[in-house]
């Protein structure tokens, strides 16, 4: 992209330092708490190393906090538990046919070849356990489960009493959006994820984990070789000297409006749902400064969002009625898409990408006050609607004044729909064809396609939508053992990374529900089972 900075210029690697100067020592030094993050931080702590966490928030999660917590593990045994037959071999041929050439091959089979042995890792310690929940995967290709093949954390019982580290999972996304109290109960989806993985590391006995400790640097020795990081806590410096290697799993750069610009040529950062107070780049411009190479800084895992009174936007999917329309008040998409594609659709069509050119989500008064979808911080009407991101009226002329939009437009685009919705077919978009279309919708007795319903009773509504993201997934190219690479291919010694740290293995697609985090877990523990197969660094 054009104008498009060199990270390695933003960071420096540190001087190594005298034997005696540093402040801890451990074997494995882990940035961040995701999903990837204690992945890893728990296969290097079980196969004996000492293991340190740091994490840069008040909370251990991440994004992955905020979560459904699907994960896209092809062949596990949490799947044959709930009778799905699925296999690495399938998992290889979807991948491929989704994502072909644009990633390396050996990183698509070394993802699929470890998912299984992941979870079987992770299962073998009794705070862990998965459980297979249909949600499609999101593209018509050979290798494809209608119903989907992602597995999720079983929930997980509140502790009895205080527990220092079930306590600090990070709060569900509306709660801490919101600033509402975190909900008593079970944990569940990515929280219980987080949780389970936090009981597994503290049972090892060979882990601990620091909260309010961002990661500042790395520190290499003469030759290169990652040695330690450098970190802040308690108001001072520590230099952690890391005898096996860093991990670095510390999220991508979607809070980082700097970076989004240049990279990315978006207006800033205000509509990622990226967890607060991490996910700036920060381990991505350092080992870039370590010599590290950098892949699809331009990529996101993209969606549609509901844009907020306060800025910021909130993820959406699984719509149940209701057109998406543009500027021009048109259709420009199947509304029904996964939602990595919307998002897609959102860019090819340079809608909803700034805040002069919003989307409109245009629906009937059959919903009542209620969005005929899923979003995941919920949206208080009032406020909308007073800042000008709800609108109402009792016809679509009426409502395309208010918007904004052509009325001749927004009738016939809303005109056809209906007809669609009476033929059950919708030949635009081809809503409603896909079994992901279908998977958040209730089945019409009668056969019509659910996911076309006519917009005919007033009043109308149109909220407005925005191309939001799940976080960045470029980063720091790796091998198959997760090691970092730099730009003539070889390894840099010592450095490791996962996750939206990384240039995912996905490049520019989203397969399927759980990819992100499952692909983190993957590399995080082949990388905890290199290190420990290493002899220490000096």
């Amino acid at each position: 992209m054009a104008n498009t900075p060199n990270p390695a210029r933003t960071a420096q690697a540190g001087q190594p330092r005298a034997g005696d100067a540093w402040d801890e020592e451990c074997d494995v030094l882990v940035v961040g708490s995701g999903g990837g993050a204690l992945t890893g931080a728990y296969g290097a702590a079980a196969r004996g190393l000492d293991t340190l966490v740091v994490e840069k928030t008040r909370y251990f999660g991440g994004t992955t906090a905020y979560a459904g917590a699907g994960l896209w593990l092809p062949g596990n045994q949490a799947q044959a538990r709930g009778g799905l037959d699925d296999s690495a071999e399938l998992g290889r041929a979807y991948l491929r046919a989704v994502v072909g050439d644009t990633t390396d091959h050996t990183l698509q089979d070394a993802y699929v070849d470890h998912a299984a042995d992941t979870v079987a890792f992770l299962e073998d310690n009794p705070h862990v356990r998965f459980e297979y929940r249909p949600f499609p995967d999101y593209y018509a290709a050979p290798g494809r489960f209608d119903a989907g093949r992602a597995v999720f954390p079983v929930d997980l019982p509140a502790p009895d009493g205080p527990h220092a580290l079930v306590d600090a999972v990070r709060p569900p996304a509306w709660a801490e959006r919101l600033q509402l109290p975190t909900p008593d109960g079970p944990l569940t989806d990515g929280r219980a994820l987080i949780a389970r993985l936090l009981l597994a590391l503290e049972s090892t006995g060979r882990a601990r984990a620091l909260l309010r400790t961002p990661f500042k640097g790395l520190v290499t020795d003469p030759d290169g070789a990652v040695i330690g990081a450098e970190a802040e806590h308690d108001g001072r410096t520590l230099h952690i000297r890391a005898r096996r290697g860093v991990l670095l799993a510390a999220g991508g750069f979607e809070a980082n409006a700097e970076l989004r610009r240049a990279w990315q040529e978006l207006p800033g950062a205000d509509w990622t749902m990226g967890a607060p107070g991490g996910n700036t780049g920060d381990a991505i411009t350092a080992a870039a400064g370590a010599g590290a190479a950098v892949g699809l800084l331009e990529e996101s895992w993209w969606c549609p969002s509901l844009r907020f009174p306060d800025g910021s936007a909130a993820f959406t999917l699984g719509l149940r009625g209701g057109i998406f329309v543009d500027g021009s008040g048109r259709r420009f998409a199947n509304e029904s898409l996964p939602y990595d594609r919307m998002g897609r659709a959102l860019l090819a069509a340079k809608a909803g990408t700034s805040h002069d050119n919003p989307v409109w989500w245009v629906f009937d008064a059959r919903f009542g006050d209620e969005l005929p979808g899923i979003t995941v911080v919920p949206a208080d009407r009032t406020a909308f609607t007073e800042a000008g991101l709800w609108h109402t009226a009792d016809t679509l002329p009426a409502l395309a004044e208010r918007i904004g939009v052509d009325a001749e437009a927004l009738g016939e685009t809303v005109r056809v729909f209906n007809g669609y919705a009476v033929s059950g077919a919708d030949a635009d978009f081809h809503r409603g064809e896909d079994p992901y279309d279908r998977f958040f919708v209730e089945p019409d007795p009668e056969g019509a396609n659910p996911c076309l319903v006519p917009l005919t009773d007033g009043p109308f509504h149109a909220v407005q939508i925005v191309l939001g993201d799940l976080g960045t997934k470029g980063g720091v190219r790796t091998d198959v053992d997760a090691r970092v690479l730099r730009e003539d291919g070889t390894p840099i010694p010592g450095l490791y990374a996962a996750g939206n740290t990384t240039a995912s293995v996905a490049g520019p697609s989203y397969p399927g529900p759980g990819v992100p985090i499952g692909s983190a877990m993957v590399f995080a523990h082949l990388a905890a089972q290199h290190m420990a197969s290493t002899a220490q660094l000096s």
